[in-house]
């Protein structure tokens, strides 16, 4: 420019697309840095999509009884995690549980209590015996089919990032809005649903921020009872509720189980006093079964746990050399052995 071969206008023209041109040069090293992360991706995805599950339909899947009764069979039930091959979670499992009866599986943790559920979902086959659902091997059954006839109320339900008419619709795609709002009555649910600013429209927020944990574990039941299951799970549906929420749990719960096939894990024993049966569970084995009171008359684990829970939450009714054990309540009422009662505090 100085030399005047080319003007200031020139000058000013190849700095500024100088700079336009390093520009670029680095923006093409960012994208070149996303497309390999994009391309780590995306194997890893297609690793995923191409690999085989271990739990697949057999070739020509038997047929479940329609309608479907509902009656489960464990038969000498053995399993072990892959990932710990060398400890049994179940072993000799044996039980039935018979068309609309309810069994509630008690025990310590890692006694094979979720391995019950997660083997009857079919999420994994058990390497000993047989599981069966009205006399079917269910692996001899379609699993898609298998878990269309059983639902569950898990202890921490997953609340999806919509309203309620979607959250509760998606235990049945293809329901209508009266079906939900009759799903979520019959769960009372409904009443909390109405008082929210839109109503069963309103946004809940990731994971159901916007509710408490007992109207999460309605939404959760009222999902159960839209998709009208023949067997229901219940695993510890009222673990980590306060009192009332608990209370409201629990009357939606028993609209749910009402005729149905229910299976209950719960590690507080005043949630399975009404059941029809208590299998006790120790080390993968069922250890004692019965009602209540017989498993208490039986002493063992389940009369220790009892004795823990119950003597924290209502008092040692009569001095353990006297035989005192609490086997239930009535208006209020403690019934003891022989049929003699006492009233709280007495």
């Amino acid at each position: 420019m100085l030399a005047g071969r080319i003007s200031a206008g020139d000058l000013s023209a190849f700095v500024f697309y100088a700079v336009i041109v390093a520009m670029a040069v680095g923006t093409l090293s960012e994208v070149w840095g996303d497309v390999q992360r994009a391309a780590g991706a995306a194997s890893a995805i297609a690793e995923l999509l191409d690999s085989v599950a271990d739990i697949r339909p057999p070739p020509a899947p038997v047929a479940l009884p329609d309608p479907v009764r509902g009656v489960v069979a464990f038969e000498d039930v053995g399993f072990r995690y892959p990932a710990s091959p060398d400890r049994s979670a179940l072993q000799g499992f044996t039980i039935t549980v018979a068309r609309g009866e309810t069994v509630a599986l008690v025990g310590a943790s890692g006694t094979g209590k979720t391995t019950v559920f997660q083997l009857l979902l079919r999420f994994y086959d058990p390497q000993h015996g047989a599981m069966r659902i009205d006399g079917v091997d269910l692996r001899a059954a379609d699993p898609a089919e298998v878990r269309k006839r059983i639902g569950l109320v898990p202890q921490d339900p997953v609340i999806f990032g919509a309203d309620a008419w979607e959250n509760i619709g998606f235990g049945r795609p293809g329901a209508t809005q009266p079906e939900i709002r009759a799903a979520a009555e019959a769960a009372d649910a409904a009443e909390f649903l109405d008082a929210l600013p839109g109503g069963f429209s309103t946004f809940l927020g990731e994971k159901g921020v916007r509710l408490s944990g007992g109207q999460r574990q309605r939404i959760a039941i009222a999902r159960a009872i839209l998709r009208d299951p023949a067997i229901l799970l219940l695993d510890e549906a009222t673990s980590a509720l306060d009192a009332e929420s608990e209370h409201a749990v629990q009357r939606a719960l028993a609209a749910l189980s009402a005729g149905r096939t229910t299976i209950v894990i719960a590690h507080r024993l005043a949630t399975v006093l009404r059941a029809d049966r208590i299998i006790v569970l120790e080390e993968g084995r069922v250890a004692a079964a019965g009602s209540h009171a017989e498993l208490l008359s039986l002493g063992g684990l389940y009369a220790r746990l009892a004795a823990l829970q119950f003597d924290q939450a209502y008092g040692s009714l009569l001095p353990p050399e006297q035989g005192g054990r609490f086997i239930g309540t009535s208006g209020g009422i403690y019934t003891q052995p022989g049929g003699g009662t006492t009233k709280p505090g007495g």
